[in-house]
């Protein structure tokens, strides 16, 4: 089937949610929003709001423009909030890893292939960690354009061109250095590849879990980071990486809402409160919750008294503002 649709303009997108029964007390503020932010992405945020079964998806009665914009600000809100938890625990991991290898293995122990797992027997296998590709793709961060040579060009990162500037053997400067420019990703994928078990349980013992839930809670987070740096929604979507819970927190949570954002919020919590006793994320996560209220909990999974479990620790207080 051929795609036939043509492009509308902007007065022709709000017109066609109008003759659905959208109400729009302010075209001109419409116009706008629809403008920077675009009709594709904000029909998104229209689904609750529309009668599914209709045959042109009508609004129910009493939709609002500014309902569906508040529920566009809600998760815009939402993502910003958890980028704050995940800037936290990712420095948290980076830092425990760095430490414990280094101390053990010495500073610049990722150089050396033994110490990470080696690719299977067949190369076709994947997904599997390339120690060299790795290595690479820390030359391409530093700009170095062959190995065993200093960047081509001053880094970004004075630490960086300190190094080169005063040392260069090894020709790469030492992990404290070089976990400090890598991307989550990147850091999830050595943490995992470890090759000695003891290693990633003396990381995993700063946060109170086995080796494998942290692998695969770093894995889950690193692409709720994507999501978010890419500004994809958490309300009302379904993660293609399940995060995993661990049993702790088993009870907390159904099995069917477990690709929810509940579930990340399950791990944020439970790892903010080790790294980051003092903050009140939880706070301003129920504080947020209890503001929004067009789209439903149960869109992202929080059944409606999660926050009277203990494991949050609201104890019943007033989060409405």
């Amino acid at each position: 089937m051929k795609f036939t649709k043509p492009p509308l303009t902007l007065p022709q997108q709000l017109a066609k949610w109008q003759s659905r029964g959208l109400a729009v007390s302010d075209a001109a503020k419409a116009l706008h929003y629809l403008r920077f932010i675009g009709y594709y992405r904000f029909s998104a945020y229209t689904l609750p709001f529309q009668d599914l079964a209709h045959p042109d998806k009508h609004f129910r009665a009493g939709t609002t423009f500014d309902l569906v914009l508040a529920l566009y600000v809600f998760d815009r809100e939402l993502r910003l909030l958890v980028l704050d938890a995940l800037e936290r625990v990712e420095v948290a991991v980076r830092a425990c890893l760095v430490n414990e290898m280094c101390v053990k293995h010495g500073a610049h122990w990722f150089i050396e292939p033994k110490h990470f797992r080696p690719p299977p027997a067949s190369p076709a296998t994947r997904p599997y960690f390339d120690h060299n590709e790795f290595l690479n793709n820390i030359d391409e961060e530093l700009g170095i354009p062959t190995r065993a040579y200093a960047p081509s060009a001053p880094h970004n990162e004075v630490f960086i061109n300190h190094y080169y500037a005063k040392y260069g053997d090894p020709y790469l400067p030492p992990a404290w250095m070089v976990f400090e420019v890598l991307s989550m990703n990147r850091l999830s994928q050595a943490f995992a590849n470890l090759k000695e078990p003891d290693d990633r349980n003396r990381i995993a013992n700063h946060f109170g879990v086995d080796e494998q839930v942290l692998q695969k809670w770093l894995h889950g987070l690193s692409y709720v980071r994507n999501l978010c740096a890419h500004h994809r929604r958490l309300w009302n979507v379904k993660l293609v990486i399940k995060p995993l819970i661990a049993k702790k927190h088993i009870a907390l949570i159904p099995e069917a809402d477990r690709d929810r954002f509940y579930a990340v919020a399950i791990i944020l919590h439970y790892l903010m409160g080790i790294v980051a006793p003092e903050s009140r994320w939880h706070e301003r996560l129920a504080a947020l919750m209890v503001r929004h209220s067009a789209g439903g909990l149960r869109a992202m999974g929080f059944p409606l008294d999660w926050r009277s479990k203990e494991f949050w620790g609201l104890n019943d207080g007033d989060y409405s503002i």
